[in-house]
């Protein structure tokens, strides 16, 4: 979103989302005027392709966007393999874990510049 000369870009939200959600809500802020940038990034857990999307805006656009964000970025369960303890081969079992949704941080800023 491309500040009005009143408005100025006083929050800035950095949000953690997978791969095949961030097309979704990067057409969703452009529909809104929302510009963000796009980084690539990778789960610690599962080693999963994610995308940090970085969102400069002022305060009062929050709410919409983390309500974008929400109803956009849903959780999934999928099944990783872990080995059975007790049993004589190592035979995995399908573990069932929920990954997904959106992991959210929003950092005030006190002062920005373009250069």
């Amino acid at each position: 979103m491309t500040p009005e000369p009143s408005e100025t870009c006083d929050t800035l939200l950095m949000a953690i989302v997978q791969s095949q959600d961030a097309d979704i809500v990067e057409n969703i802020f452009r529909e809104m005027k929302i510009s963000i940038t796009r980084l690539p990034s990778t789960g610690a857990f599962l080693g999963r392709r994610n995308a940090t999307l970085l969102v400069g805006f002022p305060h009062e656009h929050q709410q919409k966007i983390l309500t974008a964000l929400k109803e956009n970025c849903r959780q999934r369960i999928e099944y990783i393999a872990v080995p059975l303890e007790s049993a004589p081969l190592p035979l995995p079992a399908p573990t069932p874990v929920t990954v997904g949704g959106a992991t959210v941080f929003a950092i005030e800023v006190e002062h920005y510049e373009e250069l």
